[in-house]
């Protein structure tokens, strides 16, 4: 069975972001975030609850801006998609969850970041062309993506700058 259930969570890294290349050359980046829940005892005050450990996949940019924006303690917010997976470990039934996130970022309620944009994508001479023209590829060689109109970034035929159906 395989479930996928929207979530967001925010809590503190446990352990410095694992980033690892898959077999396809996908980045993947790891990580454990613990949320404490605050509890109101009937005397009026607050203590801490137990703690709720989640284990966190990202992909891609995600995963490498992830692995060299953030380390222990930090507090983030993460948002994405509750996976359950059943497996056979030692010939015992099992199952694991984690969250296959969208979106990673600090948590703002307790400090402040700079942000700072990733490499601008670059045009490569050996870029794959399809029937639209040449598509630009980010630094790291993913191909470089339009949210204007949802797609690769075009380039010129004559090896100009990236273009799209926005750019005069």
């Amino acid at each position: 069975m395989n479930t996928k259930i929207p979530i967001t969570i925010a809590g503190n890294l446990v352990a410095d972001p694992e980033l690892t290349i898959g077999e396809s050359g996908t980045p993947h980046a790891k990580l454990r975030v613990a949320v404490n829940q605050r509890i109101q005892n009937p005397d009026g005050t607050w203590r801490d609850g137990e703690p709720v450990f989640h284990n966190v996949s990202a992909f891609r940019m995600l995963a490498e801006n992830a692995s060299t924006s953030l380390k222990k303690g930090d507090p983030v917010t993460v948002s994405g998609e509750l996976e359950f997976r059943a497996y056979d470990k030692d010939g015992e039934r099992r199952e694991a969850r984690r969250i296959i996130a969208d979106t990673i970022g600090p948590d703002l309620r307790f400090g402040t970041a700079t942000y700072q944009r990733s490499a601008r994508a670059v045009v490569e001479p050996e870029a794959a062309v399809d029937a639209t023209g040449p598509q630009a590829t980010t630094a790291t060689g993913w191909p470089a993506y339009d949210v204007t109109t949802k797609g690769p970034v075009v380039t010129s035929p004559l090896g100009g700058a990236p273009v799209n159906d926005m750019t005069v």
